[in-house]
């Protein structure tokens, strides 16, 4: 596991199905991005979530980079 996410971004089976979530949460990796790419801004996301941090957010992106990376190399 990447060390940008860490302890950030945990897999709990029965927790939003398994999906990788923020730790301490049930806001999904998924829920981030999606947020992100309707053009969300972290303040604004930080100000309905106050329970994430902006660490939070990167640790996020931090993660699916690391995800698409290998796929990329997976399937190269």
């Amino acid at each position: 596991m990447n060390s940008a996410y860490e302890g950030i971004v945990v897999q709990e089976p029965g927790r939003r199905g398994g999906r990788p979530c923020i730790a301490g949460t049930r806001i999904a990796v998924t829920d981030i991005l999606g947020w992100l790419s309707n053009g969300v801004t972290h303040a604004e996301i930080l100000s309905d979530f106050p329970e994430l941090s902006e660490d939070n957010i990167r640790a996020a992106l931090a993660f699916a980079a690391d995800r698409e990376r290998r796929i990329i190399t997976t399937e190269a």
